[in-house]
């Protein structure tokens, strides 16, 4: 069982030939209202994995929450644990541009009012596994972590967006989660000087913090250090569309192979694999592939042994 504690959106997306400069205004498409968060992202990709998952979160009493919570409806993600407070669904405001790189501005929404106590006591249990990312209030998300890892659960944190995160932070975390630059920012924010690429990055801070750290390369694919061993897997050769969701769908997977009872190696394979369709098509949550599509692209591909 995955539990994921986390942001719930609606993503407002508008394609461009190029990303404007700072007070510069560009030509764009008619816009899209696309499910979105962080937190949403990563279940509706656990679920499509074949994971069963419940979803904590929050969305306001406004017209965007039915919206924000169709993708996960529609695809069997438990909801009994969302609640409606405040006046607004987060948002997130996102500009793709014609090499499928994005910018996104970030409204928080309801997702600030998410709190620990809305986890309730005994949802998680021993084998279980909780997904965590930086889109509601941090030390709710370390409170979960702590009721989670007491059950015997596994923790699992998504450093993204990229914030300073402190080293007693990750007492009730076993695995990190980060892209390339994310890698080299907390390296740095710890006092680390980072490798000279992602693998020696994640080593270092695998060994500076004694937990499991991944990080996503893009289309490099993905790194992981334990401690005892690195492990690294290629991505999946693809022409990207648009990249948001594609961290998210990874760790999404990862946690959905992880969850049932798949080692390390063959987790982040199908995990590189999902990251990498999500990116042939638009949009975050629609993106997302099912199982059946993941172990297809996998099966009798030579650059997956």
């Amino acid at each position: 069982m995955i539990t994921v504690f986390g942001s719930i959106n609606i993503d407002l997306v508008s394609r461009t030939a190029r990303l404007p400069r700072p007070g510069e205004t560009v030509p764009g498409s008619d816009y899209s209202l696309i499910p979105g968060g962080k937190g949403a992202n990563q279940a509706l990709a656990a679920r499509r994995a074949g994971a069963t998952v419940r979803m904590v979160g929050a969305v306001g009493h406004d017209d965007m929450a039915a919206a924000a919570l169709a993708e996960l409806e529609a695809g069997g993600v438990d909801l009994s644990g969302v609640k409606r407070d405040g006046a607004t669904t987060g948002m997130a405001v996102i500009t793709v541009d014609d090499h499928a790189e994005n910018t996104i501005v970030l409204s928080p929404g309801a997702n600030a009012r998410l709190v620990a106590s809305d986890l309730a006591p005994g949802a998680i249990g021993a084998g279980d596994t909780l997904l965590l990312q930086m889109e509601t209030p941090f030390a709710e998300s370390l409170k979960a972590a702590r009721q989670a890892k007491a059950a015997g659960a596994r923790v699992i944190l998504s450093i993204a967006p990229f914030l300073p995160v402190e080293r007693a932070a990750f007492a009730d975390v076993d695995i990190i989660l980060v892209n390339e630059t994310e890698a080299a920012d907390l390296a740095r924010h710890l006092g680390l000087l980072p490798g000279s690429d992602g693998a020696a990055t994640v080593t270092r801070l695998a060994a500076e913090l004694g937990r499991t750290v991944i990080a996503t390369l893009g289309p490099d694919g993905a790194v992981a250090a334990t401690g005892a061993e690195t492990i690294s897997v290629p991505a999946l050769k693809v022409v990207p569309v648009d990249t948001t969701g594609a961290g998210d769908t990874f760790c999404g997977v990862l946690a959905a192979l992880l969850d049932e009872g798949a080692d390390l190696a063959a987790a982040m394979r199908r995990a590189a694999v999902a990251g990498s369709l999500a990116c042939a098509k638009a949009g975050a949550q629609p993106s997302f592939p099912l199982r059946e599509a993941i172990e297809l692209s996998l099966a009798g591909n030579p650059a997956f042994p």
